[in-house]
């Protein structure tokens, strides 16, 4: 059975489109079969993935409106492939933005995305879904789709404002909608510990939530920032950078994480 996880933070600019792709590559790498879901309608995480948007024929938007399966409408890069980090996609492109208009007079409408994935649950260990930065009905399908969420934040002051609203949505829809719902882990992205308040941020993550912060820690890294240009993650584009480490370093880590992981263990 997959395991199914949100990258989510309703504050923009916290490099969720970054962890997403990575982290798939990063599971790919190290024997994981993987999906990656792109339901940002600015499709990023798609052509960071080598895929390129404009072509595609069939997207998460026709399986949001059911008119396309996800075996239909997935697709791979042979770009991963060849760099043996090869996953599957499910892309996205500006049609998205129109769904959530769509999806206003349908019954269940929540729920469209976790029905979709039923069929393909055997196919992966992990599905991945990228969310846009805002609670949408689009972000509402990935939380009532997953088993948990995924969290990267930067360490700032207004990082741990946004965490406040992020964890009260999850328990919002951990309540109503889906009841398997925790936060999985928090991941400190673009970290300079060069910059005392970062630093000091990190602490106070540490202290409060515990072993809910990942070990892993993403370096502030000209390479991962560079990759999306190319077509590729970072892990890809250059797998002896820092950053790129990082992520591999990170996806051994969730391996390790939902291994341990008992039912009921990992309340919010």
């Amino acid at each position: 059975m997959a395991k199914i996880f949100c990258v989510a933070n309703q504050k923009g600019g916290v490099g969720k489109t970054t962890t997403t792709v990575n982290l798939a590559a990063g599971l790919a790498k190290v024997g994981q079969r993987v999906l990656m879901v792109d339901l940002d309608p600015q499709g990023n995480a798609t052509m960071g993935s080598g895929v390129d948007k404009r072509k595609l024929e069939l997207t998460v938007y026709d399986v949001l409106l059911e008119s396309a399966s996800v075996r239909e409408a997935r697709t791979t890069s042979p770009k991963l492939i060849e760099a043996g980090c090869g996953y599957d996609i499910l892309g996205a492109n500006r049609e998205l933005a129109g769904a959530e208009v769509e999806l206003v007079e349908v019954e269940r409408r929540e729920k469209r995305l976790k029905q979709a994935m039923v069929e393909v649950d055997p196919d992966y260990d992990f599905i991945l879904i990228d969310c846009p930065p805002s609670l949408s009905m689009l972000t509402l399908n990935g939380l009532c789709c997953a088993h948990g969420v995924i969290v990267p934040m930067q360490c700032e002051y207004f990082a741990l404002e946004g965490l406040t609203d992020l964890v009260n949505t999850i328990k919002q829809v951990h309540a109503n909608l889906n009841k398997d719902l925790a936060i999985i882990g928090l991941l400190r992205v673009m970290f300079d510990p060069r910059i005392t308040l970062q630093q000091q941020v990190s602490d106070q993550l540490k202290s409060h939530f515990g072993e809910k912060v990942f070990n892993a820690v993403i370096p502030r890294n000209v390479r991962l920032a560079e990759a999306p240009s190319y077509g590729v993650p970072g892990v890809v584009f250059d797998p002896a950078s820092k950053g790129a480490q990082a992520f591999v370093a990170f996806a051994q880590e969730m391996v390790e994480r939902i291994e341990r992981m008992t039912p009921g263990s990992n309340k919010i």
